[in-house]
């Protein structure tokens, strides 16, 4: 249950944002009914960590479940606050819009229709991660979801897809889904830097932080990493600043808009953004204070859609020297690089442009049967601990060593 409800506050959080970028009211129906399904679960798992504990022993550890617990339902609940942009209208900024189409990532939902090339194929064969540069998240068939996405579920006519990639990819997805043609929105430059457009860049600064807070907080449980946890703790307390410098930037450009109400959803998606941010240092908190790990939580994370690897770039090794964009980790392996260590220093959701250097350390999520080639791709050979040990830890064999 716990790994399914991390699952789907994320998706909920991905879903969330791509209702304001599509301004979509559907979308946010799909986040309302994964709230529900997430409700669901808090309650019950809640139930469960009482019935679990017998002794006073055991209260600490369990104390420790409880905690991601709650962090997993603050997540859902600034899900439902972002969609209020949307059901509540209050309004986005169109320059908001545009920065978030140029993103290297954007989340999308599509229905797949009768005679389409998706209709009755299993997922392995359209190969939609070369073809399209998305991955699907998830399928919402009929009332039920399906977030355990494998290469043998075949898509159905009806079939609700959640996806997530390069937007350059959302115009072939809608071809092969037989949709209908989608273009990206085409707005103008402006001709100089305003105060809304400072407040927007801290906004979409903001949201990257936020999201790659959480998912250093994942990190860092499954790692233990002390690190880790300090560095989330850093980039919650960078938003709480953030968050004060748009307000700033917001109020000013209200000063010279005739109409400023669509300045209330940049205030919200703020809120949001500094909440994501206390969530994940909420979960690291059980690492800076020491607090026992109840082995449910190893369990969990491990049985979650995506694995956390720390990966340290070989002397020699194909990614070598080579950009994010050249490498496309995202569509083969199908990894994500959470952020790269180098120097002492983390750079965090790494751009298209970042070379890959000896001596760096990823931080990467992704699917657990791509860990074998993404150790491949960067100098080692990927051995699982024995089925009898308790570590979730994997070993790294540098592949020079056995050439």
């Amino acid at each position: 249950m716990l790994a399914e409800a991390k699952d789907t506050s994320e998706l909920m959080v991905d879903l969330a944002y791509a209702a304001v970028y599509f301004n979509d009211p559907g979308m946010c129906e799909e986040v309302a009914q994964l709230e529900e399904r997430l409700n669901d679960l808090v309650q019950d798992m809640r139930a469960v960590c009482i019935l679990a504990v017998r002794r006073p022993a055991e209260a600490e550890s369990m104390a420790s479940v409880l905690q991601v617990i709650s962090a997993i339902e603050g997540i859902g609940n600034a899900a439902i606050d972002i969609t209020r942009i949307v059901t509540h209208r209050l309004g986005i900024p169109p320059e908001l819009i545009g920065d978030l189409s140029n993103a290297e990532e954007v989340s999308h939902r599509v229905w797949v229709r009768d005679g389409s090339h998706m209709a009755n194929f299993p997922v392995a064969s359209l190969e939609l991660p070369v073809a399209t540069g998305l991955r699907i998240m998830a399928v919402r068939r009929d009332r039920s979801w399906i977030t355990e996405i494998d290469g043998d579920l075949i898509l159905l006519p009806g079939d609700v897809l959640f996806l997530r990639g390069s937007p350059a990819g959302l115009m072939r997805l809608h071809e092969l889904a037989a949709a209908p043609s989608w273009s990206p929105p085409n707005l103008a430059s402006p001709d100089a830097l305003t105060d809304l457009d400072r407040a927007v860049d801290v906004l979409v600064e903001m949201k990257n932080i936020s999201e790659a807070a959480v998912g250093l907080a994942y990190s860092a449980l499954a790692l233990r990493d002390r690190g880790l946890a300090a560095e989330v703790d850093h980039l919650a307390d960078r938003l709480d600043e953030m968050k004060d410098h748009l307000q700033l930037w917001v109020l000013r450009a209200s000063k010279n808009d005739a109409d400023p109400s669509p300045l209330r959803g940049l205030l919200q998606l703020s809120h949001v953004a500094e909440e994501l941010g206390d969530q994940a240092n909420q979960m690291v908190c059980l690492i800076r204070e020491d607090w026992e790990f109840h082995p449910v939580l190893t369990m969990a994370l491990g049985e979650s859609d995506v694995v956390v690897l720390r990966v340290p770039v070989a002397e020699q090794c194909e990614a070598l020297g080579q950009t994010m964009a050249e490498m496309q980790l995202d569509i083969e392996p199908g990894f994500h690089v959470l952020a790269i260590r180098r120097g002492g220093r983390y750079l965090y959701r790494p751009r298209s442009f970042v070379e890959f250097k000896a001596g760096d350390e990823l931080i990467v999520s992704g699917p657990p049967e791509g860990r074998v080639r993404l150790a491949e791709l960067f100098g080692w050979r990927l051995v699982d601990e024995p089925e009898d040990s308790s570590s979730s830890a994997v070993h790294l064999i540098p592949l020079a060593s056995h050439r």
